[in-house]
């Protein structure tokens, strides 16, 4: 019942603490938008990362969001959640390291951007140095294609 931190959780640990961020968005119409916010990201026990974001909108209303991230030692593969103040629907993540051991590839599954059934996406967890990190968001196009539509970067407070 009660796992032991595993070096996979180690990893996710690299985010623990204070950041701001500035998230460039390109959506599919062409639209375009920069948000600067915070997060701060704290340990549940060793197993689990919890980050906590929040800053205003490109049109001056405010958001905030929860993203968890654990590792699931039963079946070997990174796991977690979004959720924001924005969308009415959570984002479950399923995941894993990529061959250099520096990019947490997050995938999951919500609406489609044209409101027509469902999609797949992936966030990546870019790991720069112990003050910066990356976090991209991609959809995956009709021809199973991924097009990023989010850039973010986060710099330790």
């Amino acid at each position: 019942m009660f796992a032991k931190p595993q070096s996979e959780h180690q990893w996710i640990e690299q985010i623990l603490g204070e950041w701001e961020f500035d998230h460039d968005c390109k959506m599919p119409d062409g639209s375009s938008t920069t948000t600067h916010g915070k997060m701060s990201c704290r340990s549940l026990g060793g197993m689990w990362v919890i980050c906590e974001s929040g800053g205003e909108s490109a049109e001056g209303e405010p958001w905030s969001s929860i993203m968890t991230l654990g590792f699931d030692t039963a079946d070997g593969h990174y796991v977690g959640a979004f959720v924001g103040s924005m969308m009415s629907n959570i984002w479950p993540y399923e995941g894993c390291l990529d061959e250099s051991g520096k990019k947490l590839l997050l995938s999951s599954r919500g609406p489609a951007f044209d409101g027509a059934g469902k999609a797949n996406y992936r966030d990546t967890i870019h790991i720069l140095d112990k003050d910066t990190w990356m976090m991209t968001s991609e959809l995956q196009d009709e021809n199973g294609q991924w097009v990023e539509f989010m850039s973010g970067k986060h710099t330790r407070c």
